[in-house]
């Protein structure tokens, strides 16, 4: 057997060190050059030009250097009751559950809204809308991203949606289609029931103080359930309040609000949703199953009535 041209080893060997990172240890080199008598010439074609090429095949080395190799499996120490909805094993963490999402849309109160010719209506409301505040384009999206961050939050549990008739109905259907979908692509089926109260505290467009509650089954089977009450809009924030007091008596298991509409009032007690669509200024607004004396529910649109439609449907 032919000895081996040491010129040739010294040269690959000095090419070799010229690409050992700064993180390798010298022991690894050193190692190597102790037993140059294990370096055998490598018959074959010239070396490609390429560095890299050069370094792949004098230096064959593991592809990644051992920091980045991922550590042996172990237990995961996890002790949530769904390890499927844990956030430290899913792929993109999510944050933990909380409320503190990031603040509603507000609509400052010089906001001159949308014209009307922009956008098709009711022609038999020509005259008693001002202008068209939110558009139902923007309602449905902002519908969706409650719906996510609702999952998000308590989406780990069964619910009972509790839609508060009528004004919310168009949103709690909306919602509720929103949560279904989520629900079917999610890998945590999540059993949703709707009932449904109807509150009035309004005529014309004057609080009447006095919430008269009507509708929907025994309250008393809220007893431990986790409800989601449903709202089209928060304005003092009283009616909010009589209606939770009363649930409240029943010792559900968790309650949460969600608004479409959160009116800045000087009127407010300070009451704030869990979950709020817009902000708006202190406006009477229709359309979208919100009302005046029974009028405009059928408005897609979110518009400010005028005088002139005040008048024609007082009573």
């Amino acid at each position: 057997m032919e000895a081996p041209d040491f010129r040739a080893v010294v040269s690959a060997h000095t090419l070799c060190l010229s690409f050992i990172p700064p993180s390798r240890p010298l022991s690894w080199a050193a190692s190597f050059q102790a037993e140059p008598s294990t370096l055998t010439e490598r018959p074959g074609p010239a070396p490609p030009s390429s560095r890299w090429s050069q370094k792949r095949r004098l230096c064959p080395r593991p592809l990644f250097p051992p920091s980045r190799r991922a550590p042996p499996s172990a237990p995961h120490p996890c002790t949530h009751r769904q390890p499927s909805l844990c956030p430290c094993l899913s792929p993109s963490p999510r944050p933990a559950c909380s409320l503190s999402h990031h603040p509603p849309p507000e609509i400052s109160d010089d906001w001159p809204g949308y014209h009307l010719d922009l956008f098709t209506y009711p022609q038999h409301y020509c005259g008693d809308l001002n202008r068209v505040l939110i558009p139902h384009g923007v309602i449905v999206d902002r519908t969706e991203k409650l719906a996510k961050d609702i999952m998000n939050d308590i989406g780990f549990c069964d619910m009972v949606v509790l839609c508060v008739l009528k004004g919310s109905y168009k949103f709690c259907a909306d919602l509720v289609e929103n949560l279904k979908n989520i629900s079917r692509n999610s890998d945590t089926f999540v059993s949703m029931k709707v009932d449904f109260i109807r509150l009035k505290s309004y005529q014309n467009d004057q609080s009447m103080g006095d919430m008269q509650i009507s509708g929907g089954d025994d309250l008393s089977k809220l007893a431990g359930k986790n409800v989601l009450i449903v709202e089209d809009i928060v304005g003092t924030g009283r009616t909010m309040k009589s209606l939770l007091g009363k649930i409240e008596k029943y010792k559900p298991n968790m309650i949460k609000v969600v608004s479409l509409l959160v009116k800045r009032t000087p009127r407010s007690d300070g009451f704030r949703p869990d979950y709020t669509g817009f902000e708006i200024p202190d406006l009477f607004v229709v359309g979208y199953a919100l009302d005046y004396n029974e009028y405009f529910r059928d408005l897609n649109h979110i518009c400010v009535i005028s005088e002139q439609g005040k008048g024609k449907y007082r009573v």
